[in-house]
């Protein structure tokens, strides 16, 4: 039976079937002796996306007091939840996106993560711990960035055109407004490092 460990690109964690291309967690064990989800849907500020398979680890899902595995559709997916590449399973990326976040700040050698978990935290979640969003022209937003379309659905921003978000991949393809306002779901901080290249890893769906 499907368990609640699915991610969207606003954050929310639902049951699908759909078991997606990476997993991750959000630093530690926020699921119930069950193996169910209460309120609180993390656990501290370090919301990571790790491959599928490392080293030959193999593990029971939601064990008792193991961290809460979590399921994106893909890393675009997950940097839009306010994931960041794992520095251990995914370390050539984590290094390169850590890199470029501390060049958009004027600094050399790569970021520290606890640095990034605290400016992403503030950015991913209000207040409330609910779904931090920002409003912004679509012409200034590099690719791979996730919007709320006009329809009031999610779509990816692939070059010229929009790519509708569902939990089984990319579809509906559209072309791309120009000199519109947007609801933007993924973060600031990894919007600008995506808009000076970093590329996370995608659905074959985006491509096909």
């Amino acid at each position: 039976m499907p368990m609640q460990n699915r991610v969207l690109p606003d954050g929310r964690i639902i049951v699908s079937p759909a078991r997606g291309t990476m997993m991750g967690n959000r630093g530690g064990v926020f699921h119930t002796a069950e193996q169910s989800l209460g309120r609180k849907h993390w656990h501290s500020k370090q919301w990571i996306c790790c491959v599928l398979a490392f080293k030959n680890r193999r593990r029971q899902l939601m064990q008792p007091r193991r961290y809460t595995e979590l399921f994106f559709l893909d890393e675009a997916t997950a940097l839009s939840a306010g994931h960041r590449p794992c520095f251990e399973c995914r370390r050539a990326a984590a290094n390169d996106f850590a890199v470029r976040w501390n060049g958009l700040r004027g600094k050399s050698g790569r970021a520290k993560a606890d640095d990034m978990d605290h400016v992403l935290h503030a950015e991913r979640l209000d207040g409330a711990g609910t779904k931090r969003t920002f409003h912004t022209g679509i012409d200034e937003l590099p690719d791979d960035v996730f919007i709320l379309d006009m329809r009031g659905g999610i779509a990816r921003i692939a070059g010229p055109r929009l790519q509708s978000w569902s939990h089984d991949g990319y579809s509906s393809s559209m072309p791309r407004p120009k000199g519109v306002t947007f609801e933007v779901l993924t973060p600031p901080s990894i919007v600008a490092v995506l808009g000076v290249g970093y590329r996370p890893m995608l659905h074959i769906s985006a491509t096909s």
